[in-house]
């Protein structure tokens, strides 16, 4: 089996990692007053370090700054895009677990203006993280996918004075993404990761019927999805290697969305101009891995079979076990290894100790190197 000498890897993971409590310690400190941003920034600073090292250790052959200067894995990259900020009302949006049901409430967002880049989003968080990355290892950021600007709020967050055809809404929000990359590739990006919840919470019966509610058209629109982030990658620069993941929601271990891939899959696979596909296949509600037929020959999926729900470690040898399961519809050569989601895609983190996540992300390194040498 060839080596992988480019994104994604054999090992592999989603980006966002726990955060530690002198780091939560910090933020609520500069929220409170009792620290200034410089200081706050530092404390960031040698947590992301830590947390690079942490990744390199286990054996990964790319890193990420683990989300740590956000609180959002979305909405802090969101309301920094022009002609975009929170609005006055608010979203609840319920997610379930084996431990019940909890509502997450936060701002929805209002397109009141043109929608555009005004500055290049993230680059002090990338410059900093290829600083410290080192050598033979990938610097990588993760920013969400431009479906989530609509598919949170839908046609009601965008102002009809603004844009009294939506399709001027939807080339602004393709172009300022597109100039977004074009500006990460001049700071030498070369490893993009699209977040994407709308092309996996769109297989799930309940969502399709929630979207078809407010007014859109449930049974297309990932197709209008799919146009878009090929549309933001268009001129994307030569060297850098974009995946996308795609999960059915992630706040403190539970989830909002249920079903295979099999809606999109043959429009998604067939269609979307990313170089691998991170798929979360952790359990019997992301479905089989039937849906992978429609992945065309070159495009890579990373199969995330290790849970970052519980923090209860996963067997070796079931997870050879369902890898090859998987190769029974896309080459053993096209697929890699990765956790099912982020560990921590909100500030609070799911629910397992810093230990258990290091002990997944090693396990991960380990089945990778047992399965592709």
């Amino acid at each position: 089996m060839s080596l992988r000498t480019k994104p994604p890897f054999r090992a592999d993971h989603v980006g966002s990692l726990l955060r530690p409590s002198e780091l939560l310690a910090a933020r609520e400190d500069h929220a409170q007053g009792r620290i200034d941003a410089a200081r706050l920034a530092e404390i960031e600073d040698a947590a992301i370090r830590d947390v690079v090292r942490l990744q390199g250790e286990a054996g990964l052959r790319s890193a990420t700054d683990g989300e740590f200067r956000r609180t959002s894995w979305h909405m802090d990259f969101i309301y920094q895009l022009g002609g975009i900020s929170p609005a006055d009302e608010k979203i609840k949006v319920r997610f379930h677990s084996d431990a019940g049901d909890i509502e997450f409430t936060t701002a929805a967002l209002s397109v009141h203006d043109k929608v555009r880049l005004e500055h290049t989003i993230f680059a002090d968080h990338f410059s900093y993280l290829q600083s410290v990355a080192g050598d033979g290892v990938t610097p990588k950021l993760t920013i969400p996918s431009p479906n989530m600007v609509h598919y949170r709020g839908g046609p009601a967050s965008i102002d009809p004075k603004v844009y009294p055809d939506i399709e001027e809404f939807w080339d602004d929000l393709a172009a300022a993404y597109a100039e977004q990359v074009r500006r990460l590739g001049e700071l030498g990006c070369r490893y993009l990761q699209l977040d994407d919840t709308s092309l996996a919470y769109l297989n799930d019966p309940a969502q399709r019927a929630m979207i078809s509610e407010r007014g859109d058209d449930a049974e297309h629109l990932h197709l209008r999805y799919i146009r878009q982030i090929n549309a933001a990658l268009a001129g994307r620069p030569e060297g850098m290697n974009v995946t996308t993941h795609m999960c059915r929601g992630n706040f403190r271990s539970s989830w909002t969305a249920e079903g295979g891939y099999d809606f999109v899959a043959e429009a998604l696979f067939s269609e979307l101009n990313v170089d691998g596909f991170f798929l979360e296949f952790d359990d019997e509600r992301s479905g089989g891995f039937e849906p992978l037929r429609f992945v065309p020959p070159g495009k890579m999926v990373v199969l995330g079979l290790v849970t970052t729900k519980r923090g209860e470690l996963e067997s070796k040898d079931d997870l050879k076990r369902r890898i090859d399961e998987a190769s029974r519809h896309v080459p053993l050569e096209q697929l890699c290894l990765s956790p099912q989601c982020g560990f921590s895609s909100t500030v609070e983190g799911n629910v397992l100790t810093a230990e258990q996540q290091a002990a997944k992300l090693r396990l991960i390194a380990e089945t990778a190197e047992d399965v592709w040498g």
